[in-house]
């Protein structure tokens, strides 16, 4: 295991247990801000999910008259 990699899992571990640490303390503030944080959610997934990822191709996406059951 290389050095950089044991500092960033011991900050990640540290960042667990300080998280653990003040959630215990402050846990009915953090459940308070729940439903901003999902109202929040909703824009920034809308934002950062990326429009263009419902393509299939590049073809026309016009019904064919031969399509239609």
């Amino acid at each position: 295991m290389t050095l950089d990699r044991r500092w960033i899992l011991f900050a990640a571990s540290l960042a667990v247990i300080a998280a653990f640490f003040v959630l215990r303390e402050h846990w009915q503030h953090a459940l308070g801000l729940a439903p901003y944080l999902l109202l929040l959610a909703c824009p920034l997934m809308h934002l950062f999910h990326g429009h263009g990822g419902h393509r299939h191709g590049a073809g026309d996406h016009r019904a064919k008259t031969d399509d239609l059951t």
